[in-house]
């Protein structure tokens, strides 16, 4: 089940965080400012009651562009097309509140998400060279909000 994130979710998604990405987490200051952002649209996936993801998104009301802040899954529910749903709700947010393009970044190691964004008509804009910690890319990447997805 997917629902909207709330403060109460910070120590889950607190610690998907911390084992998704080891080197660049966000400290729990920034990720309870992200989930209590009136600009910002959070969602938590739940399993059996436990959270085994979320994402976020970026969109002030009547703003043309937002941006996806995160999105990550437990590695065991990796591969079964959560994240491509969990991608797909927070674009559909975007959309509502108006927003005609949405961007985001992502580590250029990364294969596994730079395939899904791709199939879910992402392109590459642009590089941020050694942007995250160990040196690695980051990938910019855009979708135009009235384009349809490939698989939609």
């Amino acid at each position: 089940m997917i629902r909207a994130a709330g403060t109460g979710d910070l120590d889950a998604i607190m610690a998907l965080e911390n084992s998704s990405f080891p080197d660049d987490a966000w400290s729990e200051q920034t990720m309870a400012a992200e989930i209590a952002s009136e600009h910002n649209h959070y969602l938590v996936e739940e399993e059996d009651g436990r959270i085994v993801g979320y994402g976020g998104v970026r969109a002030l009301r009547g703003a043309p562009d937002s941006d996806i802040q995160t999105i990550a899954l437990d590695p065991a529910f990796r591969g079964q097309g959560r994240g491509r749903r969990m991608l797909r709700l927070l674009l559909d947010a975007a959309r509502e509140r108006g927003a005609r393009d949405t961007f985001l970044e992502v580590r250029d190691d990364n294969e596994a998400a730079q395939a899904l964004y791709l199939s879910e008509g992402f392109a590459e804009i642009g590089r941020r060279p050694r942007y995250y910690k160990g040196g690695v890319d980051a990938i910019i990447m855009k979708i135009e909000l009235n384009r349809k997805a490939q698989d939609a």
